[in-house]
């Protein structure tokens, strides 16, 4: 198999895995009759926030082949967050006058993802050293 087609290989295997894991979280959640506000997609985003910035933090320290960073963090990772429908969310929140849980939804996703990526990076580099 060329690299080419191994790479392709590597981001659908991690994509479907991460799909259906974000699936199931969904699944999980709205089991548990949470549905007034997003935090499925809130909680699959600050997971693989974080996981990414361990990936990112150790492959500072670490090599780690192209292979294993298509399949973990643009296949996996990137299929189990979830951007769009995250703005999906967002727009249906707004447009059903929920404007502070639009608000809440944007803030949350985006600074306390950017925080787990920064904590994992941290992590890392404090119980690797």
């Amino acid at each position: 198999m060329n690299n080419l087609l191994l790479h392709f290989f590597c981001v659908a295997v991690g994509g479907a895995i991460g799909a259906s894991a974000r699936f199931a979280m969904v699944l999980a959640m709205q089991s548990f009759g949470v549905r007034a506000f997003p935090f499925a997609t809130l909680t699959v985003n600050i997971i693989g926030s974080f996981f990414l910035g361990l990936l990112l933090a150790y492959a500072e320290q670490q090599p780690v082949s192209e292979t294993t960073r298509l399949f973990l963090g643009v296949g996996l990772l990137g299929a189990f967050t979830t951007f769009s429908t995250f703005s999906v969310e967002v727009v249906a929140l707004a447009s059903q006058g929920e404007l502070l849980k639009a608000a809440l939804h944007i803030a949350f996703n985006v600074i306390i993802c950017i925080a787990a990526v920064f904590a994992a990076m941290m992590l890392y580099s404090t119980t690797v050293k």
